[in-house]
């Protein structure tokens, strides 16, 4: 359905004024998406017509250097701010990431100048393409996407999985629930030290005050529903720390926070809590409950030989209090795939 045909399709509810008004911001969207395509397409354009211009000169770096500095000064004189000679730069570069115009046509035109500008300085393409997909279908805006981005968000979901997956139309019975756990997970926005210098308390409260951060962070289909979520039986109460809802997953998903080194014990917890709620609380039509152990230090002796191990529902992720260098992640992802490597040796 084209833009045109968007326009046609809004509903008519009785009530003029708000008819016109649906109609108002869904054609101020497309003008915005129009210009935005057009904006993005001329960048790419100006980008290749430097370089092709640079080409010409017999020292390339030179040459380029006084070239951008002259059109910077004529065309900002003649069409405004917008053509500095950093953005010039810029646009050049936008030209090398995607020599393509495919690309720029098919996915960089989603995105606003503001988002591609961020996506290009990414050196994997593999990643870059990952970021321009997922930015235009999770509408992120450019705090998310540079979040996403510093915490190293494709790496991670790269090791759990969850890249190439199309679950818009998939039965959520099928979708493999791995791919919605990361390990390890970065919440460096609740600005606490590194273990073991918080409590679970700080922890929990801090998550709570940045909840969007959070619902970023744990990706697609999150819903926040309670924060000690109390489960009682006949003889006893039990409070979970923190309780989502997954409507891609169907399910809910229990959070239990811990600020030290994972223990036997909290497996335990963990597998009472899962299978109370699911006989409790679990609603027709929903699928198994899942619990995650958000641990500060994650054993793996405690990994290995628990239910985790086999285990389809309960899942066990550290938690990062702040940004990891590339190298930090890249350890902390290799000591998983370690751990993983030991659990296969000793089925």
């Amino acid at each position: 359905m084209n833009d045109i045909e968007k326009l046609k399709q809004i509903p008519e509810s009785g009530n003029i004024a708000l008819d016109i008004r649906a109609i108002l911001q869904e054609s101020r969207a497309l003008v915005a998406r129009t210009v935005n395509t057009a904006m993005v397409a001329a960048y790419w354009m100006i980008g290749r017509r430097i370089v092709v211009e640079e080409q010409r000169g017999e020292d390339r770096a030179a040459y380029g250097e006084k070239l951008l500095k002259n059109l910077s000064r004529d065309l900002t004189a003649e069409f405004g701010n917008g053509f500095s000679y950093a953005n010039l730069r810029m646009m050049r570069q936008f030209y090398r990431t995607y020599p393509d115009f495919e690309i720029c046509y098919t996915l960089c035109i989603k995105l606003p100048w503001s988002h591609n500008r961020l996506i290009m300085r990414v050196s994997d393409p593999n990643a870059r393409e990952w970021y321009l997909k997922t930015a235009a279908s999770e509408q992120w805006s450019v705090r998310q996407l540079e979040r996403n981005i510093n915490s190293f968000c494709y790496q991670r979901q790269l090791d759990s999985g969850d890249i190439c997956s199309d679950t818009k139309d998939t039965d959520a019975a099928s979708i493999d629930v791995k791919q919605f756990v990361k390990d390890p997970y970065v919440i460096e926005f609740v600005g606490l030290p590194p273990y073991p210098h918080h409590k679970e308390k700080a922890l929990e409260e801090r998550l709570i005050a940045n909840m969007q951060d959070f619902l970023l962070e744990l990706g697609r289909g999150f819903s926040f529903v309670k924060r000690q979520y109390r489960i009682s039986t006949e003889t006893s109460h039990f409070y979970i720390d923190l309780v989502f809802y997954n409507y891609i997953l169907k399910c809910f998903v229990l959070v239990d926070l811990k600020a030290d080194k994972l223990s036997h014990q909290d497996v335990g917890q963990m597998d009472m809590y899962i299978r109370m709620f699911d006989d409790l609380k679990r609603g027709e039509g929903d699928n198994p409950t899942i619990g995650i152990l958000m641990c500060a230090e994650r054993d793996e002796t405690v990994v290995k030989y628990s239910i985790i191990n086999d285990s389809q529902q309960i899942f066990a992720s550290k938690y990062l209090p702040y940004l990891p260098t590339e190298e930090e992640l890249r350890k902390e992802l290799e000591n998983r795939g370690h751990l993983l490597e030991q659990s296969d040796d000793g089925d």
